[in-house]
């Protein structure tokens, strides 16, 4: 891992858990025999990404397990809403710089541009943290205007999990600086790990000492638990960004930054939506108990998901490096291999867990076994996605970001027109049909839009057949 390119800094011996995972990293390196070639760093990038997300996602699906044991369906079921909105309006709130971190800090690092680079970091952190505190003001506001129109039970614990949104987004923004970097454990672990191990251990401490176990509870637990990982995410990043970013003028071009983040918030804005919309519109037609058996059948999905969100978050600053280095066949090369990287581990992992998956929603409680056919409705859309791999970050770094922006939306909307027409017409199972068939839509659409554009193939069928030639 160690190289002039990504140095490992040596105060972050200061923090002993991650110098020691550093150094598993580096002897795992070793082992691979990485010896800081690209295509190498590349690899161990989506190697120790995947790893992370492998851990996370088994730790986040085993505190919702706990939460679902520990609250009750129906307040489980008002908590994962009021937690969802969260995670909307956390993307929101970075204004796209999350995502433009993987382009501009690798062209600031290759220019030997440390005030634009220093500029950047600042003013994405910067532009999270208040973009996150107004609309959570604004957010919490309107909750009091429209009350007479909110269900009751949902009021106050969306309220107060709103308040966790800043830090969510402050989280979100640096998430995309240590990515941008190849940090993948200070990038991944906060968010996939500490978070919610802290959320957990929060909840179970406050209930000990006499608290209800209910869903209010649970949002003061995030909330706090959003803080202590934003604060410790902070100290670790200006660890590792002050040896090679010393103090220095900033240069800040806010026209740029904003003009380029904004298309691809727009993209990371309509993927967030598109994968969590449906829970809130559930909730518009079911009861919280219903709306908690759709969200275990979503949440044991993301054991097969996090394949394409961990290889996507790997791949999409190498995308912007090979452009801004003019190297299209590595491009084209490069893509192919994240599309198998995502399509076969997605593929083996949604067969076992189609095995499985009866005993894994019966530990949420009695009544989350019926989530099984939702979790294989769902999986259509799931392995449509896998299919054509990070296409999206492909395009955003390639500078079609406004192309990849407009699909999204498209199949936002699509995703919405057909949730209302079918939810209540088919329920829970008119929700998941509705969801993967709009994923459907957005998988054709990217991959017809590589093809055209770049003259790029994302489609894993495709690529078996012309293994030597990816750009046919």
């Amino acid at each position: 891992m160690q190289s002039p390119d990504n140095p490992t800094p040596t105060r972050l011996l200061n923090f002993p858990l991650a110098a020691r995972l550093e150094d598993v990293a580096k002897r795992i390196a070793g082992l691979l025999g990485a010896n800081g070639s690209d295509n190498q760093a590349a690899q161990l990038m989506a190697l120790f990404t995947f790893a992370i997300r492998v851990g996370g996602a088994a730790l986040a699906y085993l505190s919702q397990v706990v939460l679902a044991r520990l609250l009750g369906a129906h307040d489980y079921g008002i908590f994962a809403v009021a937690w969802t909105v969260v995670i909307i309006l956390g993307v929101m709130a970075c204004g796209g710089f999350s995502a433009s971190a993987s382009k501009f800090i690798p062209k600031y690092r290759q220019a030997e541009d440390p005030a634009s680079l220093r500029g950047f970091i600042r003013t994405s952190r910067l532009s999270a943290l208040i973009t996150g505190t107004g609309i959570a003001a604004i957010g919490i506001a309107a909750i009091a205007l429209l009350r007479p129109m909110i269900d009751a039970s949902y009021v106050a614990p969306l309220s107060v999990t709103l308040l966790a949104l800043p830090f969510f987004a402050y989280a979100m923004a640096q998430d995309g600086i240590a990515r941008s970097h190849d940090w993948p454990f200070l990038a991944m672990l906060p968010t996939y790990i500490w978070r919610p191990a802290a959320l957990l251990i929060i909840l179970v401490i406050v209930i000990a000492f006499g608290l209800g176990a209910t869903a209010l509870t649970a949002a003061y637990a995030a909330v706090l638990s959003a803080l202590l990982v934003a604060l410790y995410q902070h100290m670790h990043l200006n660890v590792r960004l002050k040896p090679s970013l010393p103090d220095k003028a900033k240069t800040t071009d806010l026209k740029l930054w904003f003009l380029v983040s904004l298309p691809m918030l727009a993209v990371d804005g309509f993927l967030q939506l598109i994968t969590s919309a449906d829970v809130i519109m559930v909730s518009f037609f079911e009861d919280p108990d219903q709306v908690a058996v759709y969200f275990a059948a979503s949440k044991t999905l993301a054991l097969v998901h996090f394949v394409y969100f961990a290889v996507r978050a790997a791949s999409a600053h190498r995308f912007s490096r090979y452009l801004h280095s003019g190297d299209m066949d590595g491009l084209a090369t490069y893509v192919r291999q994240a599309v198998g990287w995502t399509f076969w581990p997605s593929l083996a992992a949604g067969a076992g867990l189609l095995l499985i998956a009866p005993l894994l929603l019966r530990l949420f409680g009695a009544g989350f076994e019926d989530g099984f056919w939702l979790i294989a409705l769902l999986m259509i859309g799931v392995l449509a996605r896998a299919s054509i791999g990070p296409a999206d970050a492909l395009l955003t770094m390639t500078g079609l970001q406004k192309t990849c922006a407009g699909i999204y939306g498209a199949t936002f909307v699509l995703n919405v027109v057909l949730n209302l027409i079918m939810i209540p017409w088919l329920g829970l199972a008119g929700a998941a049909i509705a969801t993967s068939c709009a994923i459907l839509f957005e998988t054709t659409a990217l991959a017809l839009a590589a093809k055209y554009k770049l003259n790029i193939t994302t489609f894993i069928i495709p690529l078996l057949f012309h293994p030597r030639n990816p750009a046919v």
